[in-house]
């Protein structure tokens, strides 16, 4: 049971542009969101698409790289492991976020057909 991992693979489409939030440490937080589709046939034999939206949180280097050089729309591929985390909103409710922390991201084909860095 030693040899269990929480990793998680993602192929998908940049659903938002990534935002870069630097800490007063220094250290830098970028989060972003990926969007995966599923097609299938249901009972009746017609084509379904399900879009599923997902989470992402990226640190250090690896942000500052998303940041600069990962566009909403662009085909991504992402590494990383799946987290929940409970926090208390404004009106003290207890709500609970699933979230992947990257460790590896890839660009698979930007939507614009070159990756170019922000102005």
């Amino acid at each position: 049971m030693a040899n269990m991992k929480n990793r998680i693979t993602l192929i998908g489409r940049v659903g938002q542009t990534p935002l870069l939030k630097t800490f007063d440490s220094g250290k830098k937080k970028c989060s972003f969101t990926v969007a995966t589709n599923e097609r299938f046939k249901n009972a009746e034999g017609e084509y379904q698409e399900e879009t599923q939206w997902h989470s992402i949180i990226l640190w250090g280097q690896l942000s500052t790289f998303a940041e600069a050089y990962v566009h909403q729309g662009d085909l991504c591929s992402l590494e990383g492991k799946l987290i929940y985390r409970s926090y208390t909103d404004s009106q003290g409710q207890v709500l609970t976020k699933t979230e992947i922390i990257g460790n590896d991201l890839q660009l698979l084909s930007p939507k614009s057909g070159a990756s170019k860095p922000k102005d």
